[in-house]
């Protein structure tokens, strides 16, 4: 789905790839028992982000806009710098002794909620914060693209 979204030439299409990724991301997240990073890339990615990026496009009535295609040049650029990528993290990762953590504590929703509401250390409040500027970022952003740029008209 992701080589989907970055290659797919119709716009609103891109954006539903993306939004597949995204959720196929949360969907690890679940599978790795980690439930509440799981749901917050649901809610703020998958949800809050796609739905603006969505916004976005009908408000600019370029529902059926195809991007341009890259140079022949651009593609092989591109292709040399994602295997560079891929390397440097497959290096990364096998490089590193990984050790295995025992953890006997079971986590409740209810010391999720506490957590959510400490401000201290091991508190969200500072990542949920920092969600809310993104988010109104990214609706400052939807604004600004939709408005767009007049074009004038020549006499």
């Amino acid at each position: 789905m992701a080589i989907a979204s970055v290659t797919s030439k119709k716009i609103l299409r891109a954006v539903i790839y993306l939004l597949m990724t995204l959720l196929a991301i949360a969907a690890l997240y679940f599978m790795l028992d980690y439930t509440f990073l799981g749901a917050v890339q649901m809610a703020v990615y998958a949800g809050g982000i796609i739905i603006l990026f969505i916004f976005s496009v009908l408000l600019v009535h370029h529902i059926e806009g195809e991007l341009e295609e890259p140079s022949i040049g651009r593609k092989i650029g591109m292709a040399v710098l994602s295997l560079l990528g891929l390397g440097v993290t497959l290096v990364t990762i096998y490089s590193y002794d990984f050790k295995e953590v025992q953890s006997s504590r079971i986590i409740e929703v209810e010391d999720i909620g506490k957590g959510l509401l400490e401000i201290g250390e091991g508190g969200y409040i500072l990542p949920f914060e920092l969600i809310s500027v993104l988010l109104l970022a990214a609706m400052i952003g939807a604004i600004i693209i939709a408005k767009g740029q007049k074009k004038e008209v020549k006499k």
